[in-house]
């Protein structure tokens, strides 16, 4: 059975898409920490980040540099981090969260309540650095 992820990227449900090449989707978290919350997968369904093969597991990392370049320029923001969880979707992703400050980087911390027209505002300002 499909992930949720690869329904994304399928596009039978809908995403706020920020970058995709021929291996790799980049979209908007729909439950962001701050925002630019941003998840970066494989168009590969591999549960686990480790299990990935060393070229899919390399280009994840530039195709994530490149969206993380991109939210630098269109979001405020000291750092853009990286994290890993991996447990919440059983597909390799990568989390790509700008901060200011460390507490930001928290999977514990409330989420934001963005509607379709923030979100699509965000998603636009990021997309035009990519």
């Amino acid at each position: 059975m499909s992930t949720i992820f690869t329904k994304i990227i399928n596009g039978d449900i809908p995403s706020f898409k920020i970058a995709e090449s021929e291996d790799y989707y980049a979209f908007l978290d729909i439950n962001p920490i701050v925002e630019g919350h941003t998840l970066v997968i494989p168009k590969k369904e591999i549960d686990y980040i480790f299990d990935l093969d060393d070229d899919t597991l390399a280009g994840l990392n530039v195709f994530a540099k490149k969206v993380a370049k991109a939210i630098e320029q269109a979001i405020k923001c000291k750092r853009v981090g990286i994290m890993v969880i991996g447990t919440e979707v059983p597909h390799a992703h990568l989390h790509l969260i700008p901060f200011n400050d460390e507490a930001q980087m928290s999977v514990m911390a409330p989420k934001l309540k963005l509607d379709t027209d923030q979100m699509n505002d965000i998603a636009e300002r990021i997309t035009k650095f990519i």
